[in-house]
């Protein structure tokens, strides 16, 4: 509720079946509060419940996705490492596209840092987001990125 109103919501569930009376409170939210709602892996389920969009992780791979039929405003996210999961992406059919990590993280010692973002960035033109490691001390570091915006659990629960 503090947060920035351009901020969106992704629910990322890898491990669970995804409960459909939690993702429909959460979507009620985020309505309420005029924040975007994605649903990580699972278009059928977010095409269903008329959700904003999807988020595809980068292990996903499948480049089956373009048989749905997409509403006109249905936002599709991804997020990659490297060059081979940018053009997987982009395959995809994936518009906004979360670059990681950025610095490192506790899951990856070692971030890409601004000048192999800065280049990895420049394969796709796609609209980047910086995502990884990214916390009160190296936000400023963002200015010299080629980053559309950025996202970070770890910034914005330090906000909170």
């Amino acid at each position: 509720m503090n947060l920035n109103k351009d901020i969106g919501i992704i629910l990322r569930n890898y491990t669970d079946k995804y409960n459909k009376n939690e993702i429909i409170d959460l979507k009620r939210f985020c309505k309420l509060n005029k924040r975007k709602f994605f649903l990580a892996n699972n278009i059928k389920l977010a095409i269903n419940l008329n959700l904003d969009g999807v988020y595809i992780p980068s292990f996903n791979k499948n480049l089956c996705i373009k048989k749905y039929n997409f509403r006109k405003n249905f936002l599709i996210l991804g997020s990659a490492h490297n060059i081979f999961e940018i053009k997987v992406k982009e395959k995809q059919g994936v518009e906004v596209l979360f670059l990681s990590p950025l610095f490192k993280t506790k899951n990856y010692k070692r971030g890409l840092e601004v000048i192999k973002f800065n280049l990895l960035s420049q394969s796709s033109d796609k609209k980047i987001i910086a995502l990884g490691g990214i916390n009160k001390k190296n936000i400023n570091k963002l200015k010299i990125t080629n980053a559309h915006g950025y996202s970070g659990i770890s910034y914005f629960s330090e906000k909170l």
